[in-house]
């Protein structure tokens, strides 16, 4: 029991990978998954087969990922995988996406909750149109940390210069572009021989960081600041029972910050304060409870609170609270968004109808140029616009706060259709 509940309380790190067609992206995680002896016997077994059976003369760590018929048919990452591992230091969920441009938003929804991302590079080939591509996108999803992979080394001699070279241009690129990259480290690998992957590299001594597993055991997890408290409230628990005659909870997870009986709290939009009575996780009162809880809280003073409104600690940074917005949005569906057309808009735990009020240009992901005069969104395309909201929304720039600053698009047929990140009130 005692080891069931060390690896409850381990840290969960969320990494993607992305990389160009080839580039190794699901032999690195296959190489990951069966150096960190994170696979089944079975699971081995049934590789081994299907490797012999597509001519292979080794085993296809790929196929550890390649779960579509489509994927394991042309050797390419179509949907969004996600694997999970474990190492005694840490949990993993690996989002593993799509490098072709066509699969753009696979590669979004796949980033969009992870805090590291991976960018493999080819050492044959350097610096890509794909690799500018998942670099913008990483940039434009606030990724704090990122690895940029500088696989195939075996393919290249092991060569330190070779390698020095992809950093420089990989910098320069970022550098030009404007980026806001956050941390970058570079690590020289061959997926395939597993060189730098779990272990470090015999063949590039030359070579004095980490691993990459090392290196994701050990990197530090973004942490909220603790007066920066979210709770969107989900729900209002009124049993209206013999036992409970007087209950009333608002039910919500955490989504930055900290919680803590005693603590003064407002309640947005109203802004009234009161303070916490009671935090409860399911029928187990706690004192306390942190981003990514989804508990119950009672407080001292009937205010009017219902589903969609936020508390924030009285003293901490307050929320904003606007209904015009200058957001970034990516598409996703074939149906275009077109300026003026209602949507649905889902904001953290609040529904409200939205209109697109311009486009102010779309990005080219691949030269990075804004394209002006856009009259309509299609499917992949990312872009500027200003979005009025027929409520007010309370919310955080998505720098600041991903869950407070993310929002979705909803068409009349219920589908997801985009997904937007608040730059600013507009």
């Amino acid at each position: 029991m005692a080891e069931d509940n060390g690896y409850l309380d381990m840290q969960l790190l969320r990494f993607s990978t992305a990389g160009s067609v080839d580039d190794g992206k699901s032999t690195l995680i296959g190489r990951l998954l069966y150096d960190s002896k994170s696979i089944f016997e079975d699971q081995l077994l049934a590789i081994e087969e299907a490797s012999r059976s597509r001519g292979n003369e080794e085993v296809n760590l790929a196929l550890l990922t390649d779960g579509l018929r489509a994927e394991r048919e042309q050797g390419i990452t179509i949907d969004v995988a996600y694997r999970y591992f474990a190492t005694p230091k840490r949990k993993f969920i690996i989002a593993d996406t799509p490098g072709h441009i066509q699969y753009t938003r696979n590669m979004v929804t796949g980033a969009s909750t992870c805090d590291l991302a991976v960018i493999l590079v080819d050492a044959r080939h350097g610096i890509m149109e794909q690799t500018v591509r998942h670099s913008y996108i990483s940039s434009l999803l606030a990724i704090k940390e990122v690895v940029v992979a500088v696989n195939k080394m075996d393919l290249v001699g092991f060569s330190e210069e070779r390698f020095l070279e992809i950093k420089e241009a990989y910098c320069k690129m970022v550098n030009d572009f404007s980026l806001d990259m956050g941390n970058i480290t570079f690590i020289p690998m061959s997926a395939k021989l597993g060189d730098n992957v779990v272990n470090r590299s015999e063949s590039m001594t030359w070579y004095d960081g980490p691993s990459l597993l090392t290196f994701l055991e050990t990197v530090p997890l973004p942490h909220d600041p603790e007066d920066r408290l979210r709770l969107p409230v989900q729900y209002v628990i009124r049993p209206i029972s013999g036992k409970f005659p007087d209950f009333r909870g608002y039910a919500g997870m955490i989504s930055a910050g900290e919680i803590a009986v005693g603590d003064r709290v407002k309640a947005y939009p109203s802004e009234l304060s009161t303070e916490v009575t009671g935090i409860y996780l399911g029928a187990e009162s706690r004192p306390r409870a942190v981003a990514g809880e989804s508990v119950d809280i009672t407080l001292k003073d009937d205010i009017d609170i219902s589903r969609g409104d936020v508390i924030v600690s009285e003293k901490g940074v307050q929320p904003g609270v606007a209904q015009n917005f200058e957001i970034d949005v990516c598409w996703f569906r074939n149906s275009p968004l077109v300026p003026g057309k209602r949507y649905t808009i889902r904001h953290a735990a609040q529904d409200t109808v939205g209109v697109v009020k311009s486009i102010e240009y779309k990005v080219d992901i691949t030269t990075q140029e804004k394209i002006y005069d856009t009259d309509r969104l299609v499917m992949n395309d990312i872009a500027r616009v200003i979005l009025r909201t027929a409520t007010p929304l309370i919310y955080d720039r998505y720098r600041e706060n991903r869950a407070m600053g993310s929002l979705i698009f909803i068409d009349d047929t219920n589908d997801t259709v985009g997904a937007g990140m608040i730059v600013s009130e507009s």
